[in-house]
């Protein structure tokens, strides 16, 4: 991720464009104010019938779209919620952006979203 703008799409109020990286800065733009590390947290669990049928995928091999989309709904709510948290910040860009994920007990999962909020402008 280059510094090309990102839309939210995590239900609730509708998220502004930001521009967000994984570097430590952004190109052609000068931070003008740090505003702190920001985070978007949350935790999944799999459903019994989910299990279910991700284990009769896991038994054809190949990608388990189950787990898949679990894993892609979890990170996009994450990044959704750690853009919120930057924009009740003030911020306009996000640098450094990582993501995080641990199991916290069998079939429960946090992931979580994170970086640092600043305000940037062209050069």
């Amino acid at each position: 991720m280059t510094g090309h703008p990102q839309q939210g799409r995590h239900g609730g109020s509708e998220l502004r464009p930001m521009m967000i990286t994984t570097t430590n800065e952004l190109e052609g733009h000068r931070v003008t104010r740090p505003l702190g590390v920001v985070r978007g947290l949350t935790v999944r669990s799999r459903s019994v019938l989910g299990n279910l049928g991700a284990s009769l995928q896991t038994i054809l091999g190949g990608n388990i779209t189950l787990y898949t989309e679990l894993a892609e709904k979890a990170r996009q709510e994450a990044f959704d919620l750690m853009v919120q948290h930057a924009q009740e910040r003030g911020a306009n860009a996000i640098l450094a952006m990582r993501y995080d994920a641990n199991e916290i007990t069998d079939g429960v999962t946090e992931v979580l979203a994170y970086g640092t909020a600043v305000v940037v402008e062209p050069r």
